[in-house]
C-alpha cells in the first residue's frame, strides 16, 4: 500500500482550504485518509500551513511520498524531502 502525504480539499466554491494527510494513493482525493498531519490556508494573507512536524517525519521515515505541492510547502517551513527518483 503505496502511502501519500497530500492534500484533501475543504471549504466552499472558490474559498477552498486544505488538510494535509497520510492516505493510501489508490483512495480518492476527499476519500480515506489514515492520518491527519496539519491544514494550509492559501487565501489568508500570508498563507497559512500548520503541520505536526513530529508526524510528516514519522511518515516520511516509513516511506511515505509527498506530492509535489506539499513537497514544495514543506521545504518552506525547514522540512527538506528528497524524492525517490534522485535516491
Amino acid at each position: 500500500m503505496p502511502v501519500r502525504i497530500r492534500l484533501m480539499r475543504f471549504g466552499r466554491k472558490k474559498r477552498a482550504f486544505y488538510r494535509v494527510v497520510a492516505a493510501d494513493s489508490r483512495a480518492p482525493r476527499d476519500g480515506k485518509f489514515l492520518d491527519i498531519l496539519g491544514y494550509y490556508d492559501p487565501l489568508k494573507e500570508p498563507y497559512e500551513f500548520k503541520v505536526d512536524v513530529n508526524k510528516v517525519k514519522m511518515w516520511l521515515e516509513k516511506g511515505a511520498e509527498p506530492t509535489e505541492t506539499v513537497r514544495a510547502l514543506l521545504k518552506k517551513i525547514g522540512i527538506n524531502v528528497k524524492s525517490k527518483a534522485s535516491k
